[in-house]
């Protein structure tokens, strides 16, 4: 059984969550809370509200224990890009790219 909690839409770039994201695929619950908590990356408060959401999910909707709770899979997609324009010399216009992420964390148990 395999309870998962999804963010859509953060105002992240998905490159600099994915390098967070990296450290805690795999591990136990409590060492990812642990990883999330100390790793002084704008990703890993984000991730960290999703993971103990999954956490919820588990916990209340399919009666699993949180200490066997490990985590089973979790990525970061792409989300809507917001496009901006910055004005520059002699008219001309750069472009700016505002990305977003989709955060996705499941959790099983052992």
């Amino acid at each position: 059984m395999e309870a998962k909690a999804v963010a859509k839409n953060v105002r992240i770039a998905p490159r600099k969550v994915r390098v967070v994201m990296n450290l805690i695929r795999g591990k136990k619950v409590a060492d990812a809370i642990a990883i999330l908590k100390f790793t002084p990356k704008v990703g890993s408060e984000a991730i960290y509200k999703v993971l103990k959401s999954a956490v919820a999910n588990a916990e209340n909707n399919f009666d699993m224990n949180v200490d066997n709770l490990y985590v089973s899979s979790c990525f970061v997609d792409e989300g809507p890009t917001m496009k901006r324009i910055h004005p520059r010399s002699r008219g001309q216009a750069f472009k700016i790219l505002k990305r977003t992420s989709h955060i996705t964390v499941a959790v099983e148990e052992n």
